[in-house]
């Protein structure tokens, strides 16, 4: 999975309003300042704060907030 460059330049946490890093092959958008992860299903990113996985639960293998 390959997240459209021009989708991350418009692309910002919709908390902090900050910028995002693409994790893995796609598969979620990190926000370091927030210290979360917004996941990325079926190419679309879930930008949403309630669905939003901690950063050491995603890593730990957790994709999503009801893993």
């Amino acid at each position: 999975m390959t997240i459209n460059p021009d989708l991350l330049t418009i692309l910002a946490c919709p908390k902090c309003k900050g910028e995002l890093t693409v994790l893995g092959e796609g598969e979620g958008l990190a926000c370091k300042p927030c210290g979360v992860v917004y996941p990325v299903r079926d190419d679309i990113p879930i930008m949403l704060v309630e669905e939003a996985v901690p950063q050491a639960e995603w890593d730990a293998g957790k994709r999503s907030v009801k893993d």
